[in-house]
């Protein structure tokens, strides 16, 4: 099964509460953690990660705390995935060879699932990348042309 760590969820948390913010207001560490109930101390580690990479700012101080940088259109799923999780990566044998000369697999020149494994890879990486904060933020209405008997999942 795949699946995201915690840091990536909470990573999502924080960045979307954020991203509802007015303006430059600023946000604490431990506002956030309350409303969403997550561990303040992980939720710290997590935003100073999105700061180092510039997703945020981190103000000092008695009135300090932590805002958007840039617009919730121009952040991606993808870039909140891949700091926490490093890239999309199905199998060792799916790594792009830009990244690493050596492949784990010995017989990945002859796999019938190899480029299967690829192409469904590089369809999740992609869908990651169309997906931004602005999306989480206000989901699209999913209702619409729904079946009444059917049920609307939602990320909450």
């Amino acid at each position: 099964m795949l699946g995201l760590t915690k840091k990536t969820g909470y990573g999502l948390i924080a960045l979307a509460h954020l991203a509802h913010g007015e303006g430059d207001r600023l946000c604490s560490a431990r506002e956030i953690a309350d409303q969403h109930d997550v561990p303040v101390s992980l939720l710290m580690n997590v935003l100073k990660e999105l700061a180092a990479v510039g997703l945020v700012k981190s103000v000092r101080g008695s009135r300090g705390g932590y805002r958007l940088v840039g617009e919730p259109e121009e952040i991606s799923v993808a870039d909140v995935v891949t700091l926490f999780e490093g890239p999309v990566r199905m199998s060792e044998c799916a790594r792009h060879r830009e990244d690493d000369d050596h492949v784990a697999c010995d017989v990945i020149d002859t796999c019938p699932s190899a480029d299967p494994i690829h192409r469904v890879q590089r369809r999740i990486a992609d869908c990651l990348k169309t997906v931004t904060l602005a999306e989480l933020v206000v989901p699209q209405q999913r209702t619409r042309g729904a079946r009444k008997d059917e049920k609307v999942k939602s990320w909450r």
